[in-house]
Parts: C-alpha cells; sequence; structure tokens
C-alpha cells in the first residue's frame, strides 16, 4: 500500500472520528499525521475576549479546538491567574501546548483531551514560557523585570513546587537554544544569554552575554521557522537575530511597527504578524504584507503562532517527561 492510500485512509479516519464525536476531536497520531503533512491551515490563538485558546483552520474560516481555564483542568480559586492568556506555544512534537497569561498563570497542556499536565503562578504579569530540555519550564514577566524557572512537579502543583526568579529588564519572552544549550531571552534594548544548571529539583540561570539591539522595549522572541536564527520584535521593527555570531538584521521589507508576536513556517506558509487594531488586540491574523490570514468578528486575539513543531528548541519526536 503506498504512502497516497494511507494518507487518504487516515483522511477519513479523522473525517469519521469527528463527525461521530459531536465535537472536534484530535485523535492523538491521526491529528499529528493530519497536521503536518496538510496544507498549511492549523493555527493557535490567544483570545482574550473570552479568554481562551483556540485552534483554527484557516482555510475553512472555522475554530476546531477549544480551551477554557474554568471549564479546563484549572481551579476554581485559580481561573484569575489566566486573565488575558498572552501566549500560545506548539511543544513536544506539537501535541501539547504552552501557555501564560498576563493573570500570572502558567500551564501545559495536552491537545488531544486537554488534559493540564502542570500549572503555576509566575505573577508579573506573565507574557511568555519556554520548555527546558528536562522538562521544567521557564516564564517571563515585564512587571517585577524577572524571568522565573519552576520545577514541574506534577505531583505538588499547583502551589508546592518550587520556582526562583532572575532579574531580567522589562521580560517579555524566552527561548531555548538546543544547539548551544542555552536560553536567550530579549528585555528592552538587549538579547540576553543564560546557561541553565540542569536542576530538576532546584533549577535555576545564570547570565552569561548580552547583545545590543537597535530599539527598545523589545517584545516577541521567537524561533524562525527551519533556520538557525530568531525573530526580535520591538515597537518600531522587526530583526532577526543570528545566535551564531550574535548579528542583529533589522528586517526593512515588512509592515514592522507594533508587532506582537511573529510565526514563520516551511515553504507555502505566510509569516504570521499580529498587529493590534485595538490596544493590544485584533479580530484578525495577517502576514507580513498586511493580507488577512484569519478573521472572526468578536475575536481578541494577542498572539497568534502556526502549529508547527519547534526545532530550534526541541529534539525530533520529544516527548514531555515530567522532571523527577
Amino acid at each position: 500500500m503506498n504512502h497516497h492510500v494511507i494518507r487518504i485512509i487516515l483522511i477519513k479516519l479523522f473525517v469519521f472520528v469527528i463527525a461521530g464525536a459531536g465535537n472536534i476531536v484530535f485523535a492523538g497520531n491521526i491529528y499529528k499525521t493530519i497536521c503536518n503533512d496538510s496544507l498549511p491551515n492549523q493555527i493557535l490563538i490567544t483570545d482574550q475576549n473570552l479568554n481562551r485558546l483556540l485552534i483554527v483552520d484557516a482555510n475553512k474560516r472555522q475554530t476546531t479546538w477549544e480551551w477554557l481555564p474554568a471549564r479546563d483542568g484549572i481551579d476554581s480559586a485559580n481561573v484569575e491567574w489566566f486573565h488575558a492568556i498572552s501566549e500560545v506555544k506548539p511543544v513536544f512534537n506539537s501535541q501539547y501546548i504552552l501557555t501564560v497569561a498576563s493573570g500570572g498563570g502558567m500551564a501545559l497542556i495536552r491537545i488531544t483531551d486537554k488534559k493540564v499536565l502542570f500549572y503555576a503562578y509566575a505573577g508579573g504579569n506573565t507574557h511568555s514560557a519556554a520548555m527546558l530540555p528536562d522538562g521544567n519550564i521557564v516564564t517571563a514577566s515585564s512587571t517585577g523585570n524577572y524571568l522565573m524557572v519552576f520545577h514541574t512537579d506534577t505531583l505538588s502543583f499547583p502551589n508546592n513546587v518550587y520556582s526562583k526568579k532572575i532579574y531580567l529588564p522589562f521580560a517579555h519572552n524566552t527561548v531555548w537554544d538546543k544547539k548551544r544549550q542555552v536560553l536567550w531571552s530579549a528585555g528592552k534594548n538587549k538579547i540576553y544569554k543564560y546557561s541553565y544548571n540542569f536542576n530538576c529539583q532546584y533549577p535555576d540561570l545564570i547570565l552569561l552575554d548580552s547583545i545590543k539591539i537597535d530599539g527598545d522595549d523589545a517584545h516577541d522572541l521567537y524561533p524562525d521557522y527551519g533556520k538557525d536564527s530568531l525573530w526580535v520584535t520591538t515597537p518600531k521593527h522587526v530583526f532577526k537575530f543570528s545566535p551564531a555570531d550574535n548579528k542583529i538584521v533589522a528586517v526593512n521589507d515588512v509592515n514592522t511597527v507594533n508587532i506582537k508576536s511573529v510565526s514563520s513556517g516551511p515553504e507555502g506558509y505566510k509569516t504570521i504578524m499580529m498587529k493590534p487594531k485595538e490596544k493590544w488586540w485584533t479580530d484578525e491574523v495577517n502576514d507580513a504584507d498586511g493580507s488577512i490570514i484569519y478573521q472572526q468578528d468578536s475575536l481578541k486575539i494577542y498572539k497568534a503562532r502556526w502549529l508547527l513543531n519547534n526545532d530550534f528548541s526541541e529534539r525530533e519526536n520529544e516527548e514531555f517527561t515530567p522532571c523527577r
């Protein structure tokens, strides 16, 4: 049986699962096969209107997955931690989502069943997070100016877990670099480079270096898909940062003002550049030219990312294993 026939069978089985359930259900490996072998369409979205995460199909113009904190695994006493969801990242072979919120919450969610594997409180207007290679998590909070590393103790969360603050001015982002085994985070007018102590129980970061940015108030930092480089945004510019030689180059052929998040993909994918229409949100996902990739009335989108594997940070077929 050739690969084309196998793919048709998988697609038919996937449609059957959806139709039989009455709701959108992603069935493990079937979901993974469809997503990774289809036309570019699956986008992760933070909707601050209804305070939720979405996966939307840009081709069919419909929502295919939704996560609501109050309904899907967050204790009622802690739901306010997830007010104004501010980050959404696909992790672990695009089978999980790492999210944070301005209310201070952070969570790791499995897509197939919406199970919350871990969540905790970072505080300080949390803007982003990254998985560390041993399964621990680091968050970035702008109010208070700090990164925070967490031991992902899946038996004691959300309140009884080890965490430590590391000062970083105007912390808005963080990305693990598997090739160099370092963490990058841009704050104010610099990109900071940290080593990780690989101490499962007591994680910590050690500052190694900083690189000046030609701008201020750095906002997004995200891998440029398939390349050894990172997107960097400030209120006035979009840059590409090369960790190999610490060079930062301005991207001048796109709309670069006030971009909240950037997400690129392989051939055939447009580069998402999220620009607010009101205050800090919008109801549409745009590409680098400003053309609409996806639009839905009433959404208040802060960030959007393609649902794609992150090879800059993760090993191939990496799975989540709690740090013991």
